[in-house]
């Protein structure tokens, strides 16, 4: 009886209600509501806190669930009994464990046994010596702690764990840091994500070994479980794999996935798990397993990511790092000989990776100051850093006081990573200085720079028929560095993004299957034009997108940026937003940009598909108040104008006798020089009106009488004019550009709104950084990606 009486009961699933006498906390599923919401809201709030530090959110996630455990909130009883009864534990380690089994599948799918296969001998040597040298200090480390506060504990699992965990590096996180710091596609960084790739799948390896070896069995048992194990990874090699290459190759691009694809993979996640559990492994490598034998070729991988990553990664996912919060408790760490050995263990495993990749990083002929950054950034930990030591305290390897070291060491190493990162390599310079950063210069006929930024498809058929336009006369030679912004985030499907952009060189593009509308698009007009087309893709935060933008411009001597606007077209022709955060880049680069830049209000210019050269038929206007962002816009379309399929209608607003003539004597000399060329123009293809700037409402009318057979307007971002609508949220295209996007005016022709390029106006401040670009050669600048379509090298 009493045996009966200390084994609290289990709970019943739901409640009758608090109304009926139920109390909620006493019922497993509104206890397990209760803690999920808890832990989202104190993960999320301590990474908004850490976020000015730039941390990855696995650090608040690891702090969130120390909070909440013994360490913190559970040193009181009554929170303990109430939020996290013992009786709870079992559903919420279960439910935890269920979001892990996904997640590794996911982290499966981020890995490329084919990019892996690739590493260059200086990637694996790195990799290499970075495990086995941390290793060998682990087993060093293993016997201290067995001589002091590990009583008991088996020495050949003891040892394996103690080289595992201070020899893992993890690649999510460390994929998420180089983001931060926008040395995810650098040469530092590729190195980095390669050498990071090998350490994981060995850190599996080594981790099954210690899991075999830390059975309760015999030394027998063990063996069986470790050729069980090879078994099952043959069988999986040689069998599964067919059948999910099978189901990736009927799944099209362009179509939907079947639902019964999806779920069958599912159902396969689970029963490898189950599998694998069986032989006495864990569940984790088999859903692990599965992930990597999922073909990454095809859309298959990117939906089973997109169904799957938001429900895993941020809602059961943090469930884990509470359970492993909920089992460590720092007051175990007490006296000096507990805090000493703390210090040590951090130490050594600081030392042990530190150490070993700087040596083999000389060794492969790395310069010194990115040999250190290297290998504080392969100090990264994380989720796997927790899944060793929760395995090992499970199976009675670590005890108590051990696991919180650990726990403590792996939170240390990865908060120091990106500060001291920051503070020891600093791979900025200035660009050269250049002249050409303005649409309007003294020759030309000299060299013309655009670039050219898109978010998507839609965005590239009026983007490539307005650089058509830009062609001009065949003695000028036009470049255009086509950049994708692609956004990086905490989801597991921006490191896979991120592999399949190294992987093929290009934007969302697969080698096998060139069924990519964008790749397809750049490629075909570089064939059809004398253009010269360098694709670019920048992966970064959306915050801090604008600097991949600005430092690119500025490496690249680009005379002129093209902008998306924040908005795109529906099918009733209003303009619906895409989000705030693109409207703000916009706000960021105009604020910053080396060169003139341009706006682009696509409203289908030549229709949904590129137009080619020898059938453009455009009739373009340019609205000239004056100001030097006018005269830029009067110069672009003088620029349009030589092509033989432009037509060019100039509309100048004639300023009041009271107005502000500061700038009339360079608008008159523009004007003269453009009305001066309309007699020797071919007839028709150069046109000029003026009419009086005297009111708003005979403005709109000028305009508006324009519009029907205008198909582009080119307007200056601040022209001495009245603002032309009552409220607007796009200030950022001034008071032309604003009507002209507004319902106010008609849905048909495109816009760009040009701000010309002024030294002491909108200069980059220095403190912001976002003019510099790196110096190791041949490496873009900040966060991009070059994708060249031909085979002379994209370079200033």
């Amino acid at each position: 009886m009493a045996a009966a009486s200390a084994c609290p009961a289990p709970m019943s699933a739901t409640s009758n209600g608090a109304w009926n006498g139920d109390d909620p906390l006493h019922h497993s599923l509104p206890l397990i509501i209760l803690q999920i919401c808890l832990v989202l809201v104190v993960s999320r709030s301590i990474a908004f806190l850490l976020r000015p530090l730039r941390q990855p959110r696995v650090i608040a996630e690891i702090i969130g669930g120390i909070l909440l455990g013994p360490s913190a909130l559970g040193r009181s009883k009554r929170f303990m009994d109430n939020v996290f009864p013992k009786q709870s534990m079992t559903v919420l380690d279960t439910l935890a464990n269920i979001g892990l089994l996904f997640f590794l599948f996911l982290v499966g799918l981020e890995l490329d046994l084919r990019s892996i296969r690739r590493t260059g001998k200086g990637a694996l040597a790195i990799a290499l010596v970075g495990i086995s040298f941390p290793f060998v200090i682990g087993i060093g480390t293993s016997f201290v702690l067995r001589a002091t506060i590990v009583d008991g504990a088996r020495r050949a699992p003891f040892i394996v764990f103690m080289g595992v965990a201070l020899s893992i590096t993890a690649f999510p996180v460390l994929a998420r840091i180089l983001a931060e710091l926008k040395l995810l596609t650098t040469d530092l960084g590729r190195m980095a994500m390669s050498a990071a790739a090998v350490n994981d799948v060995a850190a599996w390896i080594l981790l099954a070994l210690a899991i075999s070896l830390s059975g309760s069995g015999s030394a027998l048992v063990s063996l069986w479980v470790l050729l069980t194990g090879i078994v099952f990874v043959t069988g999986v090699a040689i069998f599964l794999r067919p059948v999910l290459a099978w189901i990736a190759r009927r799944s099209l691009e362009g179509d939907s996935v079947k639902e019964s694809y999806v779920c069958a993979t599912l159902a396969i996640v689970l029963a490898a798990g189950f599998a694998t559990d069986a032989i006495g492994i864990h569940a984790l490598f088999g859903a692990f397993l599965v992930g990597i034998f999922v073909p990454k070729d095809g859309p298959f991988a990117g939906v089973l990511i997109e169904k799957i990553e938001d429900l895993v990664s941020g809602l059961l996912l943090p469930l884990y790092f509470v359970s492993s919060g909920l089992k460590t408790n720092i007051a175990t760490i007490h006296g000096a000989q507990s805090w000493g050995l703390l210090v040590l263990v951090i130490t050594n495993a600081c030392i042990g990776k530190i150490a070993g990749t700087i040596v083999a990083s000389v060794a492969v002929k790395i310069p010194l100051r990115e040999a250190v950054t290297l290998g504080f950034l392969m100090n990264t930990k994380g989720l796997v850093e927790l899944i060793v030591l929760n395995i090992g305290r499970d199976r009675k390897v670590l005890n108590d006081e051990t696991f919180a070291i650990m726990v403590l060491m792996a939170l240390f190493t990865t908060f120091i990573t990106t500060p001291i990162v920051m503070s020891i390599y600093k791979p900025a310079r200035r660009a050269a200085s250049y002249s050409c950063r303005n649409v309007e210069r003294k020759d030309m006929n000299s060299e013309f720079r655009i670039m050219a930024c898109f978010h998507g498809s839609r965005n590239i058929p009026t983007l490539i028929n307005v650089v058509e336009t830009s062609r001009g006369t065949s003695c000028r030679r036009l470049i255009l560095y086509a950049m994708h912004l692609m956004e990086f985030s905490e989801r597991p499907s921006a490191i896979y993004m991120v592999n399949k952009v190294r992987r093929n060189g290009l934007p969302f593009w697969n080698k096998r299957d060139n069924a990519d509308r964008m790749v397809v698009a750049f490629e075909a007009y570089r064939r059809l034009s004398s253009v010269s087309v360098r694709p670019m893709t920048a992966i970064s935060d959306l915050d801090t997108i604008h600097e991949d933008i600005v430092a690119s411009a500025e490496q690249k001597r680009v005379a002129l940026l093209l902008l998306p606007f924040h908005k795109m077209q529906r099918l009733d022709g209003a303009l619906e937003s895409i989000g705030h955060a693109y409207r703000l880049i916009n706000q960021r680069v105009l604020r910053h940009a080396p060169c003139s830049v341009a706006i682009l209000i696509d409203r289908g210019l030549g229709g949904t598909t590129q137009v080619a050269p020898n059938e453009v038929s455009y009739h373009v206007a340019v609205l000239f108040f004056g100001g030097p962002d006018d005269r830029e816009a009067l110069c672009y379309g003088a620029v349009m104008a030589e092509h033989p399929g432009i037509v060019l209608t100039v509309l100048r607003f004639l300023p009041p006798p009271t107005a502000n003539l500061e700038n009339y004597n360079e608008d008159e000399m523009l004007i003269s020089n453009f009305r001066a060329n309309l007699s020797t123009a071919a007839k028709g293809s150069l046109n000029y009106e003026e009419t009086p700037a005297s009111d708003r409402d005979g403005i709109a009318a000028a305009i508006k009488n324009l519009g029907a057979r205008t198909t582009l307007y080119l307007v200056g971002r601040s022209p001495p004019a009245v603002s032309l609508v009552e409220t607007s949220d796009c200030q950022e295209l001034g008071p032309v550009g604003s009507y002209l996007a507004s319902s106010e005016f008609s849905c048909t022709p495109s816009v760009l709104v040009i701000q010309r390029y002024n030294s002491s106006g909108n200069a980059p401040d220095p403190a912001d950084q976002v003019s510099e670009v790196s110096d190791v050669t041949g490496t873009p600048p900040a966060q991009v990606t070059p994708e060249p379509f031909q085979h002379e090298k994209g370079g200033t």
